[in-house]
């Protein structure tokens, strides 16, 4: 693991069955959510529209988080089959253990000046990024 896989642009993902929570990041202090997408409830196709945003964004890769070890093996399973998917598009996936993201983000989101109204519209993108932040700590 060089330095260009440490600074290589990625994209983060949280995926949910509603929403899917994302973020950019290049390194672990160079990272910025973005709008969550709006799941299709068909893998294939929210698969396409991540390798697409992926693409916009100039990401190299994308960085999945997935239940590892946890209570949740169906998500485990349905994250393992989203990056399957990734992969026959020709994207670069890492695998990272989403664990307890979501309650950290909703944590940070606590703790900002955000209304609730903004803390529910972001705590999906944060997520994403506390995913692409644990994904740029093991590559260190």
């Amino acid at each position: 693991m060089g330095d260009r896989q440490l600074f290589m642009r990625v994209l983060g993902v949280d995926f949910g069955f509603a929403r899917i929570g994302v973020a950019v990041g290049e390194s672990r202090d160079a990272l910025g959510p973005r709008p969550a997408l709006k799941a299709s409830g068909k893998l294939a196709t929210d698969a396409k529209a991540l390798v697409d945003l992926a693409r916009r964004e100039q990401a190299t890769a994308i960085v999945l988080g997935v239940p590892l070890g946890g209570k949740d093996d169906r998500q485990a399973r349905i994250c393992q089959m989203l990056a399957g998917h990734i992969r026959d598009l020709g994207c670069d996936v890492h695998e990272v253990d989403e664990a307890m993201s979501t309650v950290e983000a909703t944590a940070r989101l606590r703790d900002s000046d955000w209304t609730a109204a903004q803390r529910r519209r972001a705590i999906d993108g944060q997520a994403a990024l506390i995913i692409l932040e644990r994904f740029f700590d093991e590559q260190s």
